[in-house]
């Protein structure tokens, strides 16, 4: 039966692709290229000790992963979606009070809450606006995967200790089984994505970009 759970007993679930999406979370002009806003809005030492590390591991080895990601899934039939920060409004005022805090302000329509080139959405995949840390906080994300029949979420992106995680632990309590492909997530230190994917890992099944595109195959 279609509406029947995939799995009530264990997280481990290979991707049934019709029951299935993938979520780019945040790979955004904004966090993810060298002219995004974030970096102007860091101190001299933060963007000294970030930047330059964090842009080259996306260049060299993550967003290489999410192209060869993003391929296997289309190819595979499994609805690939994106998320990026963005507010609703030019001035943020909708915004949840965390970002107005941190001073998160990515105006509607702009540059910087556009997904990179690199893994430019399809005409015909969705890309949903978010301004809070946890996409299904802040959009209806949640009432789209369920009219697509999505029981299994799969996702990439950054910070992998941040929005990533949000995610994986709103969409746990949701109801959905939820895939993190790990060397496709990033974030700005090796202990930080080592201490982040520990942590998570209880809420999800965990694999590598090549364990997952195998299992597509």
């Amino acid at each position: 039966m279609t509406d029947a759970f995939l799995s009530t007993t264990t997280r481990d679930v290979p991707i049934r692709p019709a029951r299935a999406a993938l979520l780019f979370i945040d790979v955004q002009n904004f966090s993810c290229h060298p002219e995004g806003a974030e970096w102007a809005m860091m101190s001299d030492a933060e963007r000294a000790e970030n930047k330059a590390p964090f842009l080259d591991l996306m260049q060299s080895e993550v967003i290489p992963k999410m192209q060869a990601l993003q391929s296997a899934c289309r190819a595979a039939g499994v609805e690939v979606m994106y998320t990026t920060i963005e507010s609703l409004t030019l001035d943020g005022r909708d915004r949840s009070l965390d970002y107005k805090i941190t001073g998160f302000n990515i105006p509607k329509g702009s540059w910087d809450g556009k997904v990179i080139a690199e893994i430019a959405p399809g005409e015909d995949e969705i890309v949903l606006p978010k301004s809070s840390s946890s996409v299904f906080v802040s959009t209806h994300i949640d009432y789209i995967l369920r009219n697509l029949g999505v029981q299994q979420v799969i996702l990439s992106g950054v910070l992998t200790d941040q929005c990533v995680e949000s995610a994986i632990r709103d969409a746990c309590d949701l109801g959905y089984l939820v895939t993190q492909v790990t060397d496709a997530c990033a974030t700005f230190s090796q202990a930080r994505q080592d201490a982040s994917l520990s942590a998570i890992s209880g809420y999800c099944r965990q694999v590598t970009t090549a364990d997952l595109i195998a299992e597509l195959q």
